[in-house]
């Protein structure tokens, strides 16, 4: 037997990689596939209840079914804002009752999201946070498109007004939701010039939360030196790091491409900020990676046949804080340099590793944890025999460039122990609580930083 795959597009990393593996390419109208890297739209068309369709435990496809409650704009914003809500009040209850914290504990920085509104719906709340804070720069978005396409900063009431009247103007079919975020005006420069992360985010299962980060992140630089003068609001050479505008600069650089590698970059901010300073803004963003997929938990269809590879945009300030900006469904795999081309080649290698092990014709039932164990499988989850000095375990840790980031498997495991121990003691067993299965014992707090060395 032999694994077919299906593409909507022929970009050349992934067909490259699916044909090293021996696959062999079903038809566009064929059913008969194991593996679909689809867009986003034949997504939507797969899982739409009309279609009749049903997928097999041979059948693997790269989107969960609504993957858009994190990477549209507003339905991320709303999920993250409902999630902070619950969490705290979920903090101030334990707190005050003396109860154990748990996970919460050390975890409730949840402001990670700049101060952001919907509109038009939220214009009203807008215009008084503005009027709070009349000098700030606001940036537009529009709430379901990428590359850069229909942002642009704002400084002054006016111009969000112009704004809406057009979009009043425009027809129905034509009208676009948009979000403002707060602009992050001071960002962390390097040689003078602003940048953003792209971090690869692999879920498998989103209950249990199972998440994966790739070594293989980089920064995106802007081609001119930053400045907040509002006289440059409009120039999008110094504002935007979006590679799909950066590549239009007179002075683009086609040899790097305007990237660093994250490797490079820690190298970079280690030696002006130290080592314990890069490992705390490296642990900020494994959670502010966590939390997101969290407040989307609930809502996100999972679906076994599904996994998702993210691709994550984080903005880091001049105080070292990280700031979610956005998070992509379909991170871009074309290559603008050579070195981009072997990173996502890479990158796609190492996604099949996890999510296509050597035995899946045989076993099949969706997406495993390396080293054979289905993430659905509760007699082979996180947790459940694999202690930290077997090779199961070591697998799990680390795929080739995927570290694992979080494993609600484990976290669960180790609750259970907890209450398991506060139970014996009550009735007068051994003082003490057991100990948590082999493996549960790392939390995200030791690794997130290690994760992307």
């Amino acid at each position: 037997m032999v694994v077919r795959y299906k593409l909507d597009s022929d970009k050349s990393v992934l067909v490259q990689n699916f044909e090293r593996r021996g696959w062999v390419r079903a038809g566009a109208d064929d059913s008969e596939w194991n593996v679909f890297w689809a867009s986003v739209f034949s997504v939507r068309q797969l899982f739409n209840p009309e279609s009749g369709q049903r997928l097999t435990d041979l059948q693997l496809i790269n989107h969960f079914p609504n993957h858009y409650e994190l990477t549209r704009k507003d339905l991320m914003v709303k999920n993250i804002k409902r999630y902070r809500k619950e969490v705290e009040k979920l903090y101030t209850e334990a707190s005050a009752n003396g109860a154990p914290l748990g996970s919460l504990d050390e975890r409730t920085d949840l402001d990670f999201l700049p101060t952001t509104y919907l509109l038009p719906a939220d214009y009203s709340l807008f215009v008084e946070e503005f009027r709070r804070n009349p000098n700030a720069m606001w940036i537009m978005k529009p709430t379901a498109k990428a590359r850069g396409v229909g942002i642009f900063i704002i400084n002054k009431i006016t111009q969000v007004k112009k704004w809406a009247a057009r979009a009043s103007a425009a027809s129905a079919a034509q009208r676009e939701a948009y979000v403002i975020s707060r602009y992050i005006d001071d960002p962390l420069l390097i040689g003078g010039k602003k940048f953003d992360l792209r971090i690869y985010v692999l879920v498998t299962s989103y209950r249990p939360l199972k998440v994966y980060v790739h070594r293989g992140g980089f920064a995106r630089f802007c081609t001119y030196k930053y400045t907040n003068d509002v006289t440059t609001i409009d120039n999008e050479y110094i504002h935007l790091t979006n590679v799909a505008i950066q590549k239009h600069a007179d002075d683009y650089n086609t040899h790097h491409g305007g990237k660093l590698s994250l490797k490079n970059l820690r190298l970079h901010l280690e030696s002006v900020y130290g080592l314990e300073r890069v490992d705390k803004l490296f642990e900020e963003i494994g959670w502010i990676i966590v939390h997101s997929l969290k407040a989307c938990q609930t809502v996100i269809i999972n679906d076994r046949h599904c996994f998702e590879m993210y691709g994550y945009d984080i903005m880091i300030n001049n105080r070292l804080k990280p700031w979610l900006i956005e998070v992509n469904a379909s991170p871009s795999l074309s290559a603008s340099t050579e070195a981009d081309r072997v990173l996502k080649l890479g990158l796609i290698s190492d996604v099949l590793d996890i999510v296509v092990p050597p035995d899946f014709l045989e076993n099949g039932r969706g997406p495993r944890a390396p080293g054979g164990a289905r993430d659905d499988d509760p007699a082979e989850g996180a947790g459940g025999g694999s202690g930290p000095d077997t090779p199961r375990a070591a697998s799990e840790r680390e795929v080739s460039n995927f570290e694992l980031l979080y494993d609600e498997g484990v976290e669960l495991e180790a609750e259970r122990a907890r209450r398991d121990g506060e139970n014996a003691r009550r009735r007068g067993g051994p003082k003490g609580a057991p100990k948590p299965p082999p493996g549960s014992t790392f939390g995200l707090s030791s690794r997130a930083s290690t994760a992307f060395k």
